[in-house]
C-alpha cells in the first residue's frame, strides 16, 4: 500500500527527478512514476548525453543541477582507471566527446540520480514506482483529483490521489489524460506571429524523434548483426531535403542547410585530452564517432579498456516519417528499425578511409544501455504536447535576429535561466532543420502555471513554449531547472495554502516563493553573456 502522497509525479526523467528532490526537500511526501526501470529520462534510459550551454561551468544552471554533474565526474575519479592527468582536472569530460563538457554513460548517471534520492526513499518522503505508467485521470472543478497508473510488470491498476499532481512525462501525455488544454505541433504563424512558424497550424509536424545505441569498435572481430527486417528501405531512402541517401556520410549542416560530409574513424590516436567542447565555437558534429563519445579510452591507464565507446545520435537514425505522439508503437517500431539499419549498414556498407567498405569490428552494447538488443530503453523525445499557459514563450523571445546579441527578454516572474540554439531536428511535416541563433534567456513562471487547472504543473517540455522555443527550452539543464521550480512550487503551495495562479500574479507572494528558490540555488537571472 502507498500513503496518500502530497504530489504525484508522473515521470521519472530529468525534470521529474528534480521536482522530487526539490519537494522531499521541502518535507512533501512525494510518489514518482517512471515508466522503464530506469530514473533519468533523456539522461540515461533515452542514452543521451547533456547538451548544455558554453558556460555551464561558471554560471547558467541550478546548484541541485551542479551537483549532479559534479557526482558524475567523482563516480569516474573514485572507479575508473583514469590517468593521472585526467584524474586531477576539475572539468573531467569522461567521455571526451564534442557535444558536452560533461559526455559519460547512463548506467553513471542513474547511480548519480539514485544516489542524490536514496536519503529521501530512507525517509519514507519519496516512493519510487518504476514500470508504471498512468492510464487515466480523474478531474474536477479544475482540479485532477486522481490519476490511475498501470503496473507494467504484473499489469494491475492502481489509483493514487494527491493534492499536486506534476506532469514530468517525456510527451505530456498526462496533459491528455486530464484534458488540459495544450498544444501539439506546430502553431500557426498567425497565433504568436512567429518568423519561422508556418502559416497554418499544423499539429502532427512534430521534431523526429531518435532511438540511440551505444558502439565500441574491436579490428579484426566480427559482430555484425542480422539484417534488421525493413535494411532495404532504409537503405535507400532518400529524404527530399536531404543531399543523398538518409544512409550516408553526407548530411545538411543544421545551421546553413549545406551538404556536409561528416567523417567516421572509429578510436582516433588524438589525446583526448585535447578535445574542446563548445558549441558556441562549434558544432562538432562532423565528427561522428567523437561527437558524442562517452567513454574515452585513451584518458584511462593503459589496458584498461581496448575501445572508446561512443553514442549513436546522428543525422543518420533520426526518425521523422510518423508523429510520434498519437502513433507512439507504429513510431517506435519504425525508429528502431531505422537505427538498427544504421548499425548494419555500418558494418556491413560504410565507406571507409582505406578504400574499404564495412566496420565489422562495431559492437553494440546492451551492457551500456541496459537492453537486451543495445538500443536505448526509450526513444530521444524531442517535443512534448505543451500547455496553454499563462506566458507563452515566442521566437521573439530569444531569437538573436529579433532581440540581438545581448538582448534580453526580462520577465517579472523569472525562476530559472538557460541557453540553446533554437535547435529543430528535421519533422514529421517535412522541414528540414531549423536551428537559429538564440540569447540566454530566463524562465517565466508563467510559462509553468495553466490557464485553468489549479493543481497541475508541468516539469520538462511540456511547459508553455511553442513548437520553435521548444527547440532551446527541450535540453538537459533547462528541462532539470523547470522540474526543480515545478516540485518546490507545489510544496510551497501547500505550506502557504495558495494556488500557483497566485502565486504567479501577486508581486508579493512572486517574491515569496522567488526567496525560496535563490535559498536553494536556482539561478534567476544572467550575467552579460552574448548569445551565439
Amino acid at each position: 500500500m502507498i500513503a496518500e502522497p502530497d504530489i504525484l509525479i508522473v515521470g521519472g526523467g530529468l525534470g521529474g527527478v528534480a521536482a522530487a528532490l526539490s519537494a522531499c526537500r521541502a518535507g512533501r511526501r512525494v510518489v514518482m512514476t517512471e515508466e522503464t526501470d530506469w530514473i533519468g529520462g533523456q539522461l540515461t534510459a533515452q542514452a543521451v548525453p547533456p547538451d548544455e550551454h558554453p558556460w555551464v561551468e561558471q554560471f547558467g544552471s541550478t546548484a541541485s543541477y551542479r551537483a549532479l554533474r559534479e557526482g558524475i565526474r567523482a563516480y569516474y575519479r573514485q572507479w575508473y582507471p583514469l590517468r593521472g592527468e585526467a584524474l586531477g582536472l576539475a572539468d573531467l569530460n569522461p567521455g571526451a566527446g564534442r557535444v558536452s563538457k560533461l559526455c559519460h554513460e547512463p548506467r553513471i548517471a542513474l547511480a548519480v540520480l539514485d544516489a542524490m534520492l536514496a536519503p529521501h526513499r530512507a525517509s519514507g518522503l519519496l516512493t519510487v514506482l518504476t514500470e508504471h505508467r498512468a492510464v487515466s485521470a480523474e478531474a474536477d472543478n479544475d482540479v485532477i483529483r486522481a490519476v490511475t497508473l498501470r503496473d507494467l510488470r504484473a499489469d494491475t491498476l492502481r489509483t493514487v490521489t494527491a493534492r499536486y499532481v506534476i506532469d514530468a512525462t517525456e510527451t505530456g501525455e498526462l496533459l491528455a489524460l486530464a484534458d488540459v488544454e495544450h498544444a501539439n505541433g506546430a502553431e500557426a504563424q498567425g497565433e504568436f506571429d512567429e518568423p519561422h512558424a508556418p502559416a497554418e497550424a499544423q499539429p502532427d509536424n512534430q521534431q523526429g524523434i531518435t532511438v540511440c545505441f551505444a558502439l565500441s569498435h574491436h579490428e579484426g572481430e566480427d559482430h555484425t548483426i542480422e539484417r534488421p527486417r525493413d535494411y532495404a528501405f532504409w537503405r535507400d531512402y532518400r529524404p527530399d531535403f536531404w543531399p543523398g541517401p538518409l544512409l550516408g556520410f553526407e548530411a545538411p549542416d543544421p545551421r546553413t542547410l549545406e551538404p556536409v560530409p561528416r567523417t567516421f574513424v572509429p578510436n582516433p590516436d588524438l589525446d583526448p585530452l585535447a578535445v574542446s567542447a563548445d558549441q558556441s565555437a562549434d558544432a562538432g558534429d562532423k565528427e561522428l564517432w567523437g561527437f558524442r563519445r562517452i567513454l574515452a579510452r585513451k584518458l584511462h591507464r593503459p589496458g584498461a579498456f581496448d575501445s572508446d565507446i561512443t553514442l549513436v545520435n546522428w543525422p543518420l537514425n533520426d526518425y521523422w516519417l510518423k508523429p510520434y505522439i498519437g502513433q507512439e508503437a507504429e513510431a517506435l517500431r519504425e525508429a528502431r528499425q531505422l537505427s538498427l539499419s544504421v548499425l548494419y549498414w555500418l558494418q556491413t556498407e560504410a565507406p571507409r578511409a582505406d578504400g574499404g567498405t564495412g566496420f565489422p569490428g562495431l559492437r553494440i552494447r546492451p551492457d551500456v544501455t541496459g537492453t537486451a538488443d543495445g538500443l536505448a530503453k526509450s526513444a530521444y523525445v524531442r517535443e512534448s504536447r505543451r500547455i496553454k499557459a499563462v506566458t507563452t514563450v515566442v521566437e521573439q523571445d530569444v531569437a538573436i535576429d529579433v532581440v540581438g546579441p545581448y538582448g534580453r527578454t526580462r520577465y517579472r516572474d523569472p525562476v530559472g535561466v538557460g541557453n540553446y540554439r533554437i535547435d529543430l531536428h528535421p519533422s514529421t511535416g517535412g522541414d528540414s532543420y531549423i536551428d537559429i541563433g538564440s540569447v540566454p534567456f530566463e524562465i517565466p513562471l508563467g510559462a509553468l502555471v495553466p490557464r485553468r487547472v489549479r493543481n497541475l504543473l508541468p516539469a520538462g517540455k511540456n511547459i508553455g513554449t511553442t513548437h520553435i522555443t521548444n527547440g532551446c527550452y527541450r535540453l538537459h539543464p533547462v528541462e532539470w531547472n523547470i522540474g526543480e521550480v515545478a516540485g518546490a512550487l507545489a510544496a510551497h503551495c501547500l505550506s502557504e495554502e495558495v494556488e500557483p495562479q497566485q502565486v504567479q500574479a501577486e508581486d508579493k507572494r512572486f517574491e515569496e516563493f522567488a526567496r525560496v528558490l535563490d535559498r536553494s540555488g536556482v539561478q534567476r537571472h544572467w550575467p552579460d553573456v552574448r548569445g551565439y
